[in-house]
Order: structure tokens, then sequence, then C-alpha cells
């Protein structure tokens, strides 16, 4: 990498840990908060309302959406609007509102989670141009939590194929954050998908000998690490950000570090309205917010990456992870797609089209059949 490139990434993505809120105590995963209040002891109420959106989201944002939903009914567009929302696995959700799940407003992990809708006929082909950064509030970088000390010296990816080291992360077949969390290393071994035999023996050998859980969602992949299976989690930085002000005062054996190898990748989870939704003004008015300056300040707040320009810069050291490069998925996939043209109606597959189709596609996609040849899909 460039010197200049190097410290294109550092500006943007540069971070040092912060603590402007503290977190709520962590919560085992829903897949429903309704009936007038959260499921939290001392919730708040966010159902109550003459109008009403259902929310249906992956794992991993709930502590988000739990500080942001309240703040926008606080909001002359979001009052009197109230909410009931529901968390689990991205693919697992995707197929759920595909099966017409009662959904207003979708947020999943992947882009692939979305288009699965599109071609049920339930989002609108053109949602990417329906809010700002294609429809994509928020998002974060894969990231390595360790155990408190880093008693393993984990560092980089090489280090999860030391002898021994067993890595937590979730299954790619039902979890979105899966994918990044396997993309990540792949990109790095691979220098962006150019050396594609390279990347998918990193991620054999990894699959082999070394993931020994692999839970179905991004949470509760972080539970089980909590509940001391594994030596590393992968796992996106926000996640590795609460989980380590939820452990800060708790015994030294159950206290988490993370570290940020220095190539990662990011992370982007977009959100969309779903088409049937009764109140699309609604919809629209809550996808609006999610990129405002109060609700970007909110996700950064909860660890999460905001996207609009004047916040980054406002919170950019609001976080402490440190690399030289994050690699994308239109980087990415631009390489993958090359010579796709031929099955593409004449144009080469791109960005999340390109990955899954060459990587993830349930039949012939690469790291699908590591999976399965190693019994783990």
């Amino acid at each position: 990498m460039t010197g200049q490139r190097r410290h294109h990434a550092r500006r943007r993505w540069r971070s040092a840990m912060f603590g402007i809120v503290a977190l709520a105590t962590t919560v085992s995963m829903v897949t429903a908060c309704g009936g007038g209040s959260t499921d939290e002891p001392g919730g708040i109420d966010i159902s109550s309302g003459s109008r009403h959106l259902n929310l249906v989201a992956y794992a991993v944002p709930k502590v988000g959406f739990d500080a942001i939903i309240p703040a926008f009914r606080e909001t002359p567009e979001g009052s009197g609007i109230g909410f009931s929302a529901s968390y689990g696995a991205s693919g697992d959700q995707s197929r759920k509102v595909a099966r017409r799940v009662p959904a207003d407003i979708v947020n999943f992990s992947v882009e692939p989670d979305v288009t699965r809708l599109v071609k049920a006929g339930l989002v609108d082909e053109d949602w990417k141009e329906q809010a700002p950064n294609n429809s994509t509030p928020f998002g974060s970088v894969v990231a390595l939590v360790v155990r408190k000390g880093n008693p393993k010296n984990i560092r980089d990816w090489d280090d999860l194929l030391k002898p021994g080291i067993e890595v937590v992360t979730p299954n790619p077949g039902s979890s979105g954050s899966a994918k990044w969390n396997l993309l990540a290393p792949f990109a790095a071994k691979s220098n962006g998908g150019q050396d594609l035999d390279a990347g998918l023996d990193y991620i054999s050998a990894l699959v082999r000998d070394h993931i020994k859980v692999q839970p179905k969602s991004g949470r509760e992949a972080t539970t089980a690490f909590e509940q001391g299976q594994g030596d590393v989690l992968i796992s996106y930085e926000n996640e590795a950000i609460m989980l380590d002000r939820a452990n800060a005062t708790a015994a030294p054996d159950a206290q988490v570090d993370y570290v940020i190898p220095p190539q990662t990748f990011k992370i982007e989870n977009p959100v969309a309205i779903v088409n049937t939704t009764k109140d699309k003004a609604g919809a629209q008015a809550f996808l609006n917010y999610l990129f405002t300056d109060q609700a970007q300040r909110i996700w950064a707040q909860q660890g999460f990456r905001p996207v609009v320009p004047a916040v980054i810069a406002a919170t950019e050291g609001l976080f402490r992870g440190h690399f030289d490069k994050a690699w994308t998925i239109k980087e990415l996939g631009k390489v993958l797609g090359q010579g796709t043209a031929a099955s593409n109606d004449g144009k080469d597959l791109t960005g999340w089209k390109a990955v899954d189709k060459v990587l993830f596609d349930p039949k012939s996609g690469a790291i699908t059949k590591i999976y399965k040849s190693g019994g783990r899909s």
C-alpha cells in the first residue's frame, strides 16, 4: 500500500477507545419486542402510538436501535409512531420477511438479504436511491476479540492458524456477519481477490482446524465467547466495543480485549423499506432520521461507524482501532466478477452479486464448498 493510501485509510477510520455513554447490561438476542414495551427490565415503551412500524433486523444492531427508536419518537416526524422490533440471524430474518412475516423496514447484515426481497417483489428495485449512502446508515470493520491481556498474542490473521487456537465465528449459511468475518482474511490473503487460491487456502485451514464453534448469528457468537468458548471471536468492531464495555467490571478472567488486523474489511449494513407497508410516510421518515446528525452520533456512541461526513469527522477520535487497509465489497466484487459476463447478459458481475456468486452461492460458492467438505454447513 502506498503512503498516501495508508494515510487516507487511517484518516477516515483512525480511532481511539471512547466512553461517551455507558452500555446497558448485555441482553440475549430476542426474536420479537412488542406488546407495549421492550423486554428489558425498566425498558422504554416503544410500541404505543396511533401509527405502527415493524422493524425486522439482524441481531447485532439491537443495541443501536434500542437508543435510536426512542430518540426518533421524540421528533416531530416520529411522534405517535409505535414500533415492534424483531432481531435474529440476517439470512433467517430475510427469509422470514420473504415468507410474509410483517415488516415495514428491514436492516440486514449484507445486501444479498435485501436482494432476496427485491426478487420477491417486497422491496423496490431502486431501494438504494431512497436514502443517502446507498441506504446504508452505519457500518463497522472486522475485529478480533481476545481474552483480557491477549494471552495468545493475536495480532493478525496468521495468528489464528497457530496450533491449538480455537476461533468462534457464525456459520455463513445463516449469518451475514459470518460472511463479513470470512471476507476480511480472504481479502487480506488473496490481495483483494487477485490470488483466489491463496485466499481459499487460508479459509480452508481456518475452517478445518480452528473454527470449532459456529453459532447462527453474530450475537449468538458473542454470547458463546462470553461463556468461555474459544480463544478468538471474529466479529464486528461495534460488537467488540459492546463486549469490552459490558465486561469491564467483570472478574478478570471474564474481561476481553480486541484488536483490528492491519488489513480488515469495511462492513456495510443496508436498510430498506418494505413496499407492502401501510405507512410509507412513517417508514420513510424513520429511514431519513437514521442519517440525521443526531442519529449518526447515537450510532457512534453505540460503537457503529457513522457515514455522514460531518459526523465522521466529529467522532473519528471515538474509536480505538488502527489499521492500514479496509477492503470493500466494491473492490473485491470488481476482481471476482471478472470473466462472468457470458453468464450475465454481457456484463461482468460486480459488488455483492460477484462476491456471493463466487464465494457463497449455496451450490457452487467456493467458501460454501469448504464448509460442506468440513461437515460444518
